[in-house]
């Protein structure tokens, strides 16, 4: 909407109505574009630099109309019994149309117009002038009011602007300096508003930069300044030592003069500004390496002036002089950051890849010389615009949006081991990539955030990226209300407490065997886990267990309840006897935590439980905070986001914790030969599809018939078809595999190669094949073993190794929460024998110290 801030507006009064040839050459044309609207008649050529508001007259129509104001002009003035008016929709005249009455004319208009030109024979009243800006409300709205009618003074300007309305003068009654008679002097006109409140009259000026609006610095200003500054195109000022201050004349950092703008007030004056670089000096402060007097820039404005100086200086083969130079390089990084973009989720992720896309963009806009003052313009005339697209995306853009075939089988793609090549080989043993880099650098400002300012942080991500607001961030024992008991039925209370049990007894019966011998070498209590060996007569070695004092358990939560990632990774924890049990988990959206989870919190004794998730949750417990201890070792499931965090904390010094494995997403490989039940071979395969779609299942297919195998895709389509996450299992199943073998060899073999997370096997004697595992975090022997048991309560734990990780790493078990420590004691016979080895090798590798240690005893040992 076109705001009343200038005391007066220029009117083109010429018989002449080519306005943009007269714009090029005449000074006052430069002065008006920078400091107001030229009103023009219907009918001028104008360019629209000059911000026309364009007088319609009887034959404008309405698509003239609309092409003026989508061309850039800032309004249009039209009559109100107009056809035209008429036709104009109540949006384009709120905004952008100034209705033309008589004075003494009222305005019955149900929709404010954008303002009122009121015309008259002489300057309306001071009745008239109060009547029309009190119905456009001005002084709130900023709806202005104009008068045409003869001003012949700078005190006829000022009586029109003491009610809150604005003057219309004509061109031909303006010069910018040495006016004739019957002429006013265009600035004193313009400024003729404006009030001091210091002794010698001078105006605040704040400087502003044509991008992005961020401001270079304060300066004073008076009508000389302002005169030099419209009349050169360049920025003068008032110094209040050196008097007028043409700035840069002397370093080179001038400033070509973009707008003036009164504020408000009419106290203060604003100048828009294009800041060029001088010699020496970077931008507008006389510090010469600060573009501001502020400071430096930050964000659009800081990267387009960096891509500037990059553009011009950057090092031969640096990645941005490749950028500037390589045009395919800089087109592909926009195609790849956009797609980026569109496929974020969660807010910070949608604002790291919109940075990413905002660089190479604006790279783009740089190596065609076109800056951020450009793209705002573009964006300003955009706005103008009243007639709107369609919207739509071009064809080439859009998805081909083929309805889904409900009908289509769910099928996973099939292929024949002795068909496929060693290079489809590797790329079916291939999972989804992971883009760890991109991933991590989203989670080091977060972790840098929670190490510095701790449970604020945490809070603070809470609340930004899971939407809850709390008070606190962890609760304390004990950690069940009795309305937390209510919500709980019996039903899963009771299949806790199995699950409880079977998880407890599997991983009290993987500690070691206690040393009921005794030693004596050192006073082991009795049922000490103690390894000894006696090496050598007179040497012994000794291994023992040790509890990690403090663990953190990341249990993923939010709008999921997991009481059985509670129970695997809390329960070995409590068995190998950990001091100290952190438990994190999400809220859910109304800041609670699942009552099941809290149940399960109570019997493994967790120490607290933090609030919270995601990388903020893996920081707290990795660094602590005020309220969050300190964790020594931190273990469990989660989004790539968690598994970054924690990748992060274990390689940082200062963090001095380590973590139990990477993870990714679920994954099964189900043997099967003509033996196993299709039924069962597709229930287990779509127990791993429903996951998510980037989830894979594999079948292995030990010499099965066409019929066998048909009949078990047929299982997989019709139990996937009835479950209520099948959009998501197709799409798993779309990116999962069929490899159909000869033998049993081959299937293990294939096995073994993938490393899957779950290995069930529906075959003949399937015992049999349990030797010939070498890789996978969990089997699943025969028809009977569903992976779902040991997902929740048969005793396995279902911390696995994902992503083929499995070749590197086994499943949560009690030694993940122990360390072990060796111990040796050498008799004086023992060292007599050992010292001579020792202190060869210490010689061999140069290390006189470690020799001379066992030395200075062997001499003493001697007779």
């Amino acid at each position: 909407m076109l705001q009343q801030s200038t005391p007066f507006v220029p009117a083109w009064d010429s018989a002449d109505t080519n306005v943009e040839a007269w714009s090029v050459k005449d000074e006052l044309a430069s002065a008006i574009q920078c400091t107001a609207p030229l009103l023009v008649p219907w009918g001028a050529q104008v360019p629209a630099k000059l911000r026309p508001i364009v007088e319609c007259d009887a034959s404008t129509s309405y698509d003239e109309a609309v092409d003026v104001l989508n061309g850039g002009a800032e309004a249009i003035a039209v009559r109100p019994d107009s056809a035209l008016m008429e036709a104009l929709g109540a949006d384009v005249v709120s905004e952008r149309v100034l209705v033309v009455l008589r004075d003494g004319e009222e305005l019955s208009a149900e929709v404010p117009p954008a303002g009122l030109l009121v015309e008259g024979e002489r300057i309306p009243s001071s009745e008239s002038l109060k009547r029309y800006v009190d119905r456009m409300n001005t002084s709130v709205s900023g709806r202005g009011v104009y008068v045409r009618a003869p001003v012949a003074s700078l005190d006829d300007v000022r009586a029109i602007a003491a009610h809150g309305a604005t003057a219309i003068i004509g061109t031909s009654q303006l010069a910018l300096e040495q006016p004739s008679a019957g002429q006013l002097d265009y600035v004193e006109a313009w400024m003729c508003t404006m009030t001091s409140d210091r002794a010698d009259g001078l105006l605040p000026t704040l400087v502003v930069s044509d991008t992005c609006s961020a401001a270079l610095g304060l300066v004073y200003s008076s009508a000389e300044s302002v005169r030099a500054s419209l009349k050169t195109g360049s920025a003068h000022y008032q110094s209040r030592k050196r008097g007028l201050w043409h700035k840069g004349a002397t370093s080179g950092a001038t400033q070509r003069v973009v707008q003036l703008r009164l504020d408000c007030d009419q106290d203060a004056l604003e100048f828009r500004v294009e800041q060029h670089m001088g010699d020496v000096s970077v931008g507008f402060c006389h510090l010469t390496d600060r573009a501001s007097c502020f400071g430096n820039l930050q964000g659009l404005a800081k990267l387009e002036h960096t891509l500037r100086a990059r553009k011009q200086s950057a090092p031969p083969g640096s990645y941005t002089s490749r950028l500037f130079n390589d045009a395919t390089l800089l087109s592909a990084k926009i195609r790849e950051e956009a797609q980026e973009l569109i496929d974020a989720r969660d807010r910070e992720h949608v604002a790291f890849e919109a940075a990413d896309l905002l660089y190479f963009a604006l790279a783009r806009c740089i190596s065609a010389d076109v800056g951020l003052a450009d793209i705002e313009r573009s964006l300003d005339a955009k706005s103008k615009k009243v007639s709107r697209r369609k919207g739509d995306a071009k064809p080439a853009y859009m998805p081909k949006n083929e309805p889904l075939d409900a009908s289509a089988p769910i099928r996973l793609p099939v292929h024949r081991l002795s068909e496929t090549s060693a290079a489809q080989q590797i790329e079916l043993l291939r999972r989804p990539a992971i883009r760890t880099t991109q991933v991590m650098d989203r989670v080091r400002p977060i972790l840098a955030a929670v190490k510095e300012r701790g449970d604020e942080a945490v809070l603070s991500f809470t609340a930004q990226l899971d939407r809850v607001q709390l008070d606190s961030t962890v609760r304390l024992p004990p950690f069940q209300t009795e309305a937390d008991k209510q919500a709980m039925d019996a039903r899963t209370r009771e299949a806790i407490d199995v699950a409880y049990a079977n998880v407890r007894s599997f991983h009290e019966a993987q500690k070691a065997p206690a040393k009921t011998t005794p030693s004596k070498h050192a006073a082991w209590a009795p049922g000490e886990d103690v390894m000894e060996v006696t090496t050598m007569p007179g040497v012994v070695c000794t291994r023992f267990p040790r509890a990690i004092e403090s663990v953190g358990l990341y249990v993923p939560g939010g709008s999921a309840v997991l009481p059985s990632t509670s129970l695997m990774l809390g329960v070995p924890a409590q068995v190998a006897g950990c001091k100290t049990i952190v438990l994190a988990t999400p809220p859910r959206s109304d800041g609670s935590i699942a009552p099941e989870v809290l149940y399960v919190a109570d019997k493994i004794q967790a120490t607290c439980i933090v609030c919270a998730g995601g990388a903020q949750a893996v920081g707290a417990m990795a660094y602590g905070t005020q309220s969050v201890p300190k964790v020594d070792k931190i273990v469990g499931p989660g989004n790539q986001y968690v598994t970054a965090a924690k990748m992060l904390v274990q390689n940082e010094v200062d963090a001095l914790v380590s973590i139990d494995m990477p993870a990714g997403p679920s994954e099964v490989l189900v043997v099967a030969d003509a033996s196993a039940e299709p039924v069962f071979v597709a229930s287990d395969l779509l127990s791993q599809a429903e996951h998510g779609p980037d989830s894979q299942v594999v079948l292995v297919g030990i010499d099965l018939d066409d019929a066998k195998l048909r009949a078990i895709e047929d299982e997989v389509d019709k139990q996937a078809r009835a479950l209520p996450r099948v959009d998501v299992v197709r799409q798993a199943i779309d990116k999962s595999v069929t490899m159909l073998v000869k033998t049993r060899e081959e299937a293990m073999a294939w096995s073994n190669r993938y490393a899957p997370e779950h290995l069930i096997l529906h075959t003949t004697e399937p015992e049999a094949l349990v030797p010939l595992v070498q890789h996978a975090g969990s089997v699943f022997v025969g028809a009977w073993s569903p992976e779902s048991c040991g997902d929740y309560a048969s005793g396995t734990n279902h911390t696995l190794p994902t992503y083929g990780f499995a070749r590197q790493y086994g499943g949560v078990s009690t030694s993940t929460f122990q360390k072990y420590i060796t111990a040796q004691t050498l008799e004086a016979d023992g060292l007599r024998q050992l010292g001579p080895h020792v202190v060869a090798l210490a010689e061999c590798e140069g290390l006189e110290a470690h020799a001379n240690a066992v030395r200075v005893r062997l001499q003493q040992l001697a007779p």
